[in-house]
């Protein structure tokens, strides 16, 4: 199986190639800090897979998720850090190579970056998709790294 390296470096790869088609298409203008976002979630959806086992990509996962939390308090936005914090916790259910590896997950994980800020906030769809394509992009490279297909 692929380590936290390869699924990083496969997420990159993805996330570039996937960016570079939407520009191509006159879909996507290139926004170097939002460019930056994406990437950076399309990683944290390469590692997700792999929380619910003792790894490296656990390690820097919740890493990531624990600076983002601490960020969310410190601005003291206490109802997106208590969302993170309850969707963090949700491998923990599982057995490795349980649900977090399923092909629907791929979808449903990251459902809740659009459903959450569309009906409590009122905020955009249009807004909302590039996030949860990013982290559905990094997601299905560790399942096809993982030959989960």
């Amino acid at each position: 199986m692929p380590g936290y390296k390869v699924h990083i470096n496969g997420a990159l790869v993805a996330g570039v190639l996937i960016l570079l088609a939407l520009v191509n298409f006159g879909l996507y203008r290139i926004d170097p800090q939002e460019v930056c976002t994406l990437l950076i979630i399309c990683v944290l959806g390469a590692l997700f897979p792999d929380v619910d086992t003792d790894s490296k990509g656990k390690r820097l996962f919740y890493s990531a998720m624990l600076i983002l939390d601490v960020a969310l308090i410190y601005l003291k936005q206490f109802q997106w850090a208590a969302y993170l914090g309850l969707l963090a916790i949700l491998p923990g259910i599982s057995a490795h190579r349980g649900w977090t590896h399923k092909w629907w997950a791929m979808f449903m994980v990251p459902l809740p970056m659009v459903v959450v800020p569309y009906y409590i906030y009122g905020m955009e769809f249009t807004t909302l998709l590039p996030y949860y394509f990013a982290f559905v992009t990094g997601y299905f490279s560790h399942l096809l790294l993982d030959r989960e297909f």
